[in-house]
């Protein structure tokens, strides 16, 4: 990419001459995929590596646990269940302020700083030696890394359209299993640098990809883009064709910051049915980042064997998570793929806790993570795209991901008595289950209001020649369309 930066813009799509509207409305949809594929090329693989790294640094603490920090730290009883809770209260709380800042602010500043923050506190984890000092630093680890997984969500929603943005998030989500193998993978071979520099090899494991952070952060500030109106890799006739669908895509919604479209989500009874959903499904996939090397390690393998094979399940779940992700933008439906993968993980979990056999529970595990990897990128996108103008939309997907993440504070303490684990895996058949009772009930909900929309169109004569008069409306436009 460029290192070229261009100032970026508040309300960033700017306003085309009629001219270059009509021309625009004439663009084949090759040179529009021709587009997209350029904008994929250059925005998909290093925000997918951001959030590897973010990933990577939260849940490498269950790496840590069986590579020695439970015996060294003193970890009886739920100590670990603390640590890996602490972490998500901050989360939570942060996640609304930081995409108002990322809004307020240019996106290649706001990522990158607090990729820089977190990457410091994950570095000088490596320096805790007691019970308190780990509790500090996952908090500290929790506030500064808020802001990149709905940050980058909202950052891809002002990029591409909503029929466009599953895949995308699909994409770099699948980052996330991809740290799950990476970090059991990379956590094998760290541990054999116990005793050097006085540290064993699990302070190793949070100061090595700690350092990582750091230093790709600091790259980003060179190399991550604000808009498609100052893309550098854009050509001039590239940008407006962008700018002009993505014009369309919103109706003419609103792009600029005022606190009306904050309670404009803060108000929508259809933000917190997208919580449930969300919550339902994050207790399950934290479940799988946080406790998967132990739960393998409960089945009879030893802790190298054990972080060896915490790999297969998430190479298996990044697979399917890039494959939903397609077909649900291609078919431009959310609620029956989230159905189904939930589903599918529910009869991992059924398996989990139904079998004692060694090699049947590992095909349940596999299953778990399979089936509920792809749902979450799937149910953002249905978030996002149920939102209308650019602010609600920011605030919407930050309390879904904010307020959702607290169900990490469940899947820390959830997972207590081994080797069957049936609290852990009941809780997340529970919660599942609240995921499909949520997206039946979403799917109805967003029919009947798309056919009082059209009704009230039909009725008044009202088409997208009159979008500004529904500005400040938001998904209560009669020109709004919900995703099913």
């Amino acid at each position: 990419m460029s290192m070229e930066k261009e100032k970026g813009s508040i309300d960033h799509i700017s306003s085309a001459d009629a001219n270059e509207v009509e021309a625009f409305q004439h663009v084949d949809e090759g040179t529009h995929h021709r587009v997209l594929r350029k904008m994929d090329w250059h925005i998909l693989p290093f925000i997918s590596l951001l959030y590897l790294l973010s990933f990577l640094d939260r849940a490498n603490i269950g790496n840590a646990r069986i590579a020695g920090m439970a015996v060294d730290v003193g970890l009886d009883g739920l100590k670990y269940n603390v640590i890996a809770a602490v972490f998500f209260i901050p989360y939570a709380l942060a996640e609304v302020p930081s995409n108002i800042c990322l809004k307020l602010f240019r996106p290649s500043r706001w990522i990158p700083s607090i990729m820089v923050a977190w990457g410091l506190v994950m570095t000088l984890m490596c320096l805790c030696k007691t019970y308190e000092s780990l509790i500090i630093a996952r908090v500290f680890l929790g506030l500064t890394e808020a802001g990149l997984f709905p940050g980058i969500t909202f950052y891809l929603s002002l990029w591409y359209r909503r029929q466009d943005v599953a895949r995308r998030i699909a994409i770099f989500f699948s980052a996330a299993t991809v740290a799950g193998a990476f970090g059991g993978l990379l956590a094998y071979g760290i541990e054999h640098m116990e005793g050097i520099g006085g540290l064993h090899g699990w302070q190793w494991i949070f100061c090595l990809e700690g350092i990582l952070t750091v230093v790709v952060a600091i790259i980003s500030y060179f190399y991550m883009h604000d808009y498609p109106e100052t893309a550098t890799f854009l050509s001039t006739s590239e940008r407006q064709i962008v700018v002009q669908m993505l014009k369309d895509d919103k109706l003419g919604q609103a792009t600029h910051f005022e606190y009306k479209y904050v309670w404009q989500a803060m108000l929508d009874y259809k933000t917190y049915v997208q919580i449930a959903i969300y919550m339902g499904l994050l207790v399950p996939v934290y479940a799988v980042a946080l406790f998967t090397p132990t739960i393998v390690k409960e089945l009879g393998y030893n802790a190298v064997y054990a972080q060896l094979l915490t790999i297969p399940p998430f190479v298996a779940g990044c697979i399917c998570t890039l494959v939903v992700g397609y077909y649900s933008d291609k078919l431009n439906l959310r609620g029956p793929f989230v159905i189904g993968g939930a589903t599918v993980s529910m009869i991992g979990y059924i398996i989990l806790i139904s079998q004692s056999r060694a090699g049947v529970s590992y095909f349940g595990a596999i299953l778990c993570a399979v089936g509920v990897y792809p749902t979450i990128a799937v149910d953002l996108a249905w978030s996002g795209s149920m939102a209308g103008g650019d602010i609600c939309k920011g605030v919407t997907l930050a309390m879904v991901i904010g307020i959702g993440n607290l169900g990490g504070v469940a899947s820390s303490f959830i997972y207590i008595h081994g080797p069957r684990f049936f609290s852990g895996h009941g809780a997340c058949i529970g919660f599942l289950s609240v995921s499909v009772i949520g997206s039946a009930f979403a799917m109805w909900d967003y029919n009947r209001l798309n056919k009082k929309h059209i009704a009230i169109c039909e009725r008044d004569g009202i088409d997208e020649s009159q979008n500004e008069k529904y500005v400040d409306a938001g998904n209560s436009s009669p020109l709004f369309r919900f995703p099913l």
